[in-house]
This record gives C-alpha cells, structure tokens and sequence, in this order.
C-alpha cells in the first residue's frame, strides 16, 4: 500500500480492529493454563480494540518484504498482526523489559507464529546490525533528545531502497492532546508498565527535518482514532 493511503485518513487503517480479528490476535496472550494470569490478554484485547496503531502500521508495511526490526515490540504483538494479515517478512523484535521478552517468545511459539525472534536490548545503549524495514511504534519519548537523534541517523542507515520506516509517535505541541499523551506516559511508568520515564516528545517539523535531510520521503498522518492521544503515524523511504 502506498502510505499516502493513510495519510489521505480516509483508509481503514486509520480504525481499529474490528472484534473479531481483535479476539483472534488477542487469544495467543491467553495463560498456558487455565487459572493463569490473564493480564497480558486482556491488555492486548483492549489495545487491539481501542487503537488503530497496527492496521495503520501493517497498512504501511504491505507490500514490503524487507527483514523488519520492531524496536521497542513489548510483547511482539506486531508480529502476530503481521502474520494475520497475511505478511510472512522475518520479524526481530527488542526491548528493554526483559519480562515482557520472557514471555514474547513463548507466546509466539504457542500460536504457531514462525519466522521470529526476541532479543532485549536498551535502544538508548545502541542497535543490533539489521538490513531491512525498521518500526519505531510509541518509543521515541522515552529517549532524550541526542539519544532520539542519534538513533535516527542509525536507523536510516539500515534501510535500503523498497525498505520502510515506520514510525508512532506522540508528537509535541500546545494542544490538549500532547499534554494527555504527557500525562498518561508518566503513569504507565508510575504504574510499572513503562521501564522507562518519558524524556523528549518530537516535533513534527524537528522530525521531518531529520528524515529529509538524510534523503528519506517521508508522510505524516494522524493515527490516535477515538482515544485522546497525539499519536501520528510516520511513515519514510528512499
């Protein structure tokens, strides 16, 4: 897909999962027994339900068969977005919550996702070597403002021509959007759910300058659907 479809807002991609494939995806984060803890489940049902972030993210990748590297992937819940929606392209995903990496690959494996791997790694530390796409899906925030520089710059050099960057990111401005994305992203980290403290939200123009001015072409579209959040969705290539 071209991702000025998304950027027109008028795409699918900009709603979230109906029920159904909701449900579908969200089984795989049931416990392996019966009275485990379903938090992860639940958690991922009502993600998958209330925010468009993944059909707009697999509406960016489609058509792609670059590696991908999901920088940030939590629990890999994009991988198994991927892999209903049909994309088979290897997936690596990192992060710094070595728990939620713990339970990623089990996860994956029980619901017959192949072609994946998990791997925790601190972004603010550096990068694994990859060529291919690379998604950057709601972490930009918790890194300062050098640190998001500087992985940027090693991002791009990652991406060879027909790759994609795609990126999700609550962006900074005066509006009551930005200070409720603010707000919530310091009690995710209060609550525990976030290893890591908001640090530096971008700007849109700081960004597109960034991946302009290292040759990418790069569109901007809304992505935050009916939650209160000022989430855009980035997406740039060669």
């Amino acid at each position: 897909m071209n991702p000025d479809d998304i950027a027109s807002g008028t795409h699918a991609a900009t709603r979230p999962f109906g029920a159904d494939d909701a449900r579908r995806i969200a089984r795989a984060f049931l416990p392996a027994h019966a009275l485990g803890n379903r938090y992860d489940y639940y958690y991922t049902l009502a993600k998958l339900r209330s925010d468009p972030l993944y059909p707009g993210v697999l509406a960016a990748l489609r058509g792609s068969h670059a590696p991908l590297l999901d920088l940030g992937c939590g629990l890999g819940l994009l991988a198994h977005a991927l892999r209903l929606d049909g994309q088979a392209l290897a997936y690596r995903g990192v992060d710094i919550d070595a728990a939620k990496i713990r339970r990623a690959g089990p996860i994956a494996a029980r619901a017959g996702v192949d072609g994946v791997e998990f791997a925790v790694l601190d972004l603010a530390v550096g990068l694994p070597p990859h060529r291919g796409s690379v998604a950057i899906l709601d972490v930009l925030q918790y890194l300062d403002d050098a640190r998001q520089a500087a992985l940027l710059d090693d991002v791009v050099a990652m991406l060879p021509p027909g790759a994609r960057l795609v990126v999700r990111s609550g962006l900074r401005d005066d509006g009551p959007r930005s200070r409720t994305g603010r707000i919530t992203d310091r009690l995710a980290h209060l609550a525990g759910w976030m290893q890591a403290a908001p640090k530096h939200y971008p700007t849109r123009d700081g960004l597109q300058a960034r991946l302009e001015g290292a040759g990418l072409t790069a569109t901007f579209a809304p992505l935050y659907g009916d939650t209160p959040f000022n989430n855009w969705l980035v997406v740039a290539t060669r």
